[in-house]
């Protein structure tokens, strides 16, 4: 397989983790807690998911051909709680993360060296994907830790839980040598 065409099937499925963890987190809460701002300097859960939804959706959107901070994008109103239901936080969700994988699937591995601009700074294709999987990340974790903390009760985790390493790797190790992403392992168990 050519390294192109491994590197694209990597980061689909990274991204494709990521998004699952951020789902899993927010499904752990009660929908009021979605929307629970800590103080006046943090996001509620909720304004995160409207940053990365405007971001994927300005990026992403005819990314090949026009620059990936959109005219009509209000990045700032990203940040004013406008988002009132859980419903209506998932549809957000969904439609960046939809925006993001039908580009990042329509993508073919030639066009990987092509360059793009954001905000008239030029980017390979393959730059402009390296910075969204360390943004969007980013701030999954963000989601993921307020989760932690609002969570009235146990927390499912969505890693190797707490003091389970040893055993985690005993398992690991158990198994014969294997060429494939550390992704297929977890999105099946965070699928479960």
């Amino acid at each position: 397989m050519k390294i192109s065409n491994s590197y694209l099937e990597s980061v689909k499925k990274q991204f494709l983790y990521y998004k699952t963890l951020g789902e899993k987190a927010m499904d752990q809460l009660e929908p009021e807690q979605l929307f629970v701002s800590i103080n006046e300097d943090t996001n509620s859960i909720a304004t995160i998911v409207k940053h990365l939804s405007g971001n994927m959706l300005s990026r992403w959107t005819d990314f090949l051909t026009s620059d990936g901070e959109k005219e009509w994008r209000n990045r700032d109103a990203e940040f004013i709680e406008t988002i009132k239901t859980k419903e209506e936080l998932l549809a957000n969700w969904n439609k960046g993360w939809n925006c993001f994988f039908e580009a990042l699937n329509g993508l073919k591995a030639e066009q990987l060296s092509d360059i793009i601009y954001i905000r008239n700074e030029g980017h390979t294709v393959i730059e402009a994907i390296n910075r969204q999987l360390a943004h969007y990340p980013y701030h999954i974790g963000q989601i993921v830790f307020y989760a932690k903390m609002l969570k009235k009760s146990e927390w499912n985790s969505l890693s190797i839980p707490k003091n389970k390493s040893n055993s985690y790797n005993s398992d690991k190790f158990s198994k014969e040598k294997s060429i494939k992403n550390f992704t297929d392992d977890e999105l099946n168990k965070l699928k479960k």
